[in-house]
């Protein structure tokens, strides 16, 4: 059955099913440049993670000429609080750099756990419906962004109808860390949770993911190797770069020029396992005097970690910083701290690592030496076991009374991004692979009938 849409479309006609069941993408061979469709939970003006990486490939792709809409609820992470002047109950749309965002409706928990997770998650799936069905008319591919994995199941039904091909961008295993970080403990709905995302994440035309390792785990949930891209996140090393002076910006946060500064800057969240570096820091008092420790972000955790740290004048608390000021703030460390919950590592590749690395400063991290982040840390700083504060002390302790490899490491960290992590090199990659991608999907496809009786 074919089905029409009023108005211009980029597909010339909807899809349809050969006799083998194989659908035919009718639209024409190599199209492109193409009108993508970003469906997301996370996106700007929000400063980090999922949000900041997802907002600047689509902003890439506008300034390369391709149709871009991005479907989204207003912003509202890590402070877990819609921001002003946005609403959480209001339909808006706006432009941003040449993006259309469409904002919906979402319910926003203050603490985000158990129930009340996919409860909020839910909110947003449904409420974008209307908002993704109409531009999804016009699109050749609707991207999901996970999380939330609940955006994919009506971003499947109504590709379907529309004839979109569809991808899934997978920056964290969002039903995995639901499990390993006991945000949802009924063990008997574990193998049905499994089981539909594994069902589902086969359905997408391409699936890609962050890490060599992440990519790995696809094919664990059954998910065919040829439908899956590596497809890591990236640093834009114009923005974040070494600063020759960094007296000015120590004077804009209020830190000491004369401190040795440990600082950790992202979202405050249960994975992050802020509590280790605060445990750090008392240990810090007795062995490294002159070590300040820098807590720069926001979230759920914000106030434990407050709370631990009230007694520790060797601790400061800085609120997240706009992207302008990030390049200061990272020039300000000595010493980049990445701590994490073992429950969530084999999960996720914390993208602020990249960050601290371009600046051109040694990193300390949780990590386990076999690892993606372990692996790539190792190059460029010290791992240490998660959990371990005295362990975690002592890596910044050391690193506090050695300039000299600090600046050596602090070299290798950057050289690192620079031989494969750059901006230009891993959007350069997607635009090829989207190319492919979108050429092979215009390939009639061929029964086993039609190719007996050429023969």
């Amino acid at each position: 059955m074919r089905i029409r849409f009023a108005g211009k479309r980029s597909l010339p006609r909807a899809p349809r099913r050969s006799l083998s069941g194989r659908r035919k993408l009718c639209f024409p061979r190599g199209r492109f440049p193409v009108k993508l469709v970003f469906h997301s939970i996370f996106y700007a003006p929000e400063l980090t993670g999922v949000a900041r990486y997802t907002a600047a490939l689509c902003e890439h792709l506008a300034a390369a000429g391709h149709r871009v809409s991005v479907v989204c609820p207003p912003p509202y992470f890590p402070q877990w609080k819609v921001q002003e002047p946005y609403r959480g109950w209001k339909y808006a749309t706006e432009r941003i750099r040449d993006v259309k965002v469409r904002r919906c409706p979402i319910w926003v928990p203050r603490q985000p756990a158990g129930i009340r997770r996919l409860l909020y998650g839910a909110s947003f799936a449904l409420s974008s419906i209307p908002c993704l069905l109409a531009e999804s008319v016009s699109a050749d591919w609707v991207f999901v962004i996970e999380p939330s994995f609940l955006n994919a199941i009506p971003a499947l039904a109504i590709a379907a109808l529309t004839g979109a091909r569809t991808w899934l961008h997978v920056q964290d295993f969002e039903v995995d860390l639901a499990f390993s970080m006991r945000h949802l403990r009924q063990s008997r709905w574990r193998r049905f949770a499994f089981a539909m995302e594994s069902w589902l994440m086969r359905r997408f035309d391409v699936v890609s993911s962050i890490s060599g390792s992440m990519v790995h785990h696809l094919h664990v949930k059954s998910v065919d190797p040829a439908r899956t891209w590596l497809f890591p996140n990236w640093v834009d090393l114009n923005e974040i770069c070494p600063l020759e002076d960094t007296a000015g910006a120590r004077r804009r946060f209020g830190i000491s020029p004369d401190s040795i500064v440990a600082l950790f800057s992202g979202s405050l969240g249960a994975k992050q396992a802020i509590d280790v570096l605060v445990d750090a820091a008392g240990v810090l008092r007795g062995e490294a005097k002159n070590v300040e420790v820098v807590i720069c972000g926001e979230g759920p955790g914000l106030e434990r970690a407050r709370v631990m740290a009230r007694n520790y004048a060797n601790v400061r608390f800085l609120p997240l910083q706009p992207p302008e000021q990030l390049n200061g703030l990272l020039n300000a460390a000595d010493i980049h701290v990445l701590t994490q919950d073992s429950r969530a590592s084999k999960f996720v590749m914390p993208s602020k690592l990249l960050g601290m690395m371009a600046s051109g400063r040694p990193v300390v991290a949780t990590a386990e030496p076999d690892s993606e982040v372990g692996r790539i840390v190792a190059q460029c700083g010290i791992i240490v076991p998660h959990g371990n504060a005295a362990a975690l002390a002592r890596a910044i302790a050391h690193l506090a009374g050695e300039p000299e490899k600090r600046k050596a490491l602090g070299e290798r960290a950057r050289a690192v991004c620079a031989a494969s992590l750059s901006a230009g090199k891993i959007l350069a990659a997607f635009e090829q692979e989207l190319a492919r991608r979108t050429a092979c999907a215009a390939e009639p496809a061929i029964d086993p009938e039609d190719r007996g009786a050429r023969s």
